[in-house]
């Protein structure tokens, strides 16, 4: 069986492209008893377990998942806590699912999660900046948010963004990307009409707004949307031209600078071991009073 990608909410669980993208697995956070259970029951049945959280959830959760692993005892399970907007994260949780029947080994699959969100370009149009505390916004926007039906265009990543809509475009990708977009309230077609092509994505789907997007952007006025890689085959490409290493913690394999599993950084490079006459050279000596033998 693959790599479990498990997620803390239902609506972070986006459709899978194709009959080969397995389901991703919601973890039950209601009680203790089911979270242990639910767990035990993915280790068992898959081997490894990548569990996907937004950082920005209450302290309840990571405190409830941290637990799970810390009474388990188990080294099999991957707490990713992930700086992207809830749409962001259910894009890079499908990406991992698709990659997770390819040949990447549990640690390998972990420590992608990193890079793939660097690909993933997620924002929100917003009819109020306000209270939006995740991406850097100017006193000048503050104000320009008290306007009736001003509207901003945001990114979150892979850099902070804000343009006000109608005056300016919002950077996007340079390579062939799917956009997803979740509409709250109002609605608005300018992420289909005027983003999308000004994007040149190969593609566009509407999805359900996740519960945590008007918490994380601050206003219920807002549609969500993240453009990422979608084609298996480009996201196995970029992910195997990644040098691989062991992980001197936990000996599994990752890419990057951190292991997905254990969270140990990858130890810096070793310098080159001096060959012994040229450390002698070079060693400090201390010169002897005079007269003496």
């Amino acid at each position: 069986m693959p790599t479990a990608i498990a997620v803390t909410s239902p609506d972070l669980v986006l459709p899978p492209h194709d009959r080969q993208t397995p389901p991703a697995v919601v973890q039950p956070l209601d009680t203790l008893e089911n979270s242990l259970t639910g767990m035990h029951a993915l280790i068992e049945q898959h081997g490894y377990v990548i569990s996907l959280y937004p950082s920005s959830v209450e302290g309840a959760v990571t405190q409830r998942l941290h637990t799970v692993r810390s009474v388990l005892e188990s080294d099999r399970i991957a707490l990713l806590g992930i700086d992207l907007p809830p749409l962001g994260i259910a894009l890079l949780a499908q990406q991992l699912r698709q990659l997770s029947v390819c040949d990447f080994s549990p640690g390998v699959l972990a420590s992608a999660a990193r890079l793939l969100a660097h690909y993933i370009y997620a924002g929100a149009l917003l009819g109020s900046v306000a209270k939006l505390d995740r991406v850097p916004v100017s006193l000048k926007s503050h104000a320009k948010s008290w306007v009736p039906g001003a509207q901003f265009a945001v990114l979150a990543n892979p850099r902070p963004e804000l343009i006000r809509v109608g005056q300016d475009e919002l950077p996007g990708p340079e390579f062939g990307t799917r956009l997803l977009w979740a509409a709250g309230q109002p609605p608005s077609d300018w992420v289909t009409e005027t983003l999308a092509p000004a994007w040149r994505v190969q593609g566009v789907a509407t999805v359900p707004l996740p519960e945590e997007s008007a918490r994380w952007w601050g206003t219920s006025r807002l549609v969500e949307f993240a453009a990422g890689l979608y084609d298996v085959s480009v996201l196995y490409q970029l992910v195997s031209s990644v040098r691989r290493e062991e992980c001197h913690w936990c000996g599994l394999e990752l890419i990057g600078d951190r292991c997905g599993f254990c969270a140990a950084p990858l130890p810096p490079p070793s310098a080159p071991e001096l060959p012994a006459t040229v450390v002698r050279a070079a060693s400090p000596v201390r010169a002897l009073p005079r007269g003496a033998t």
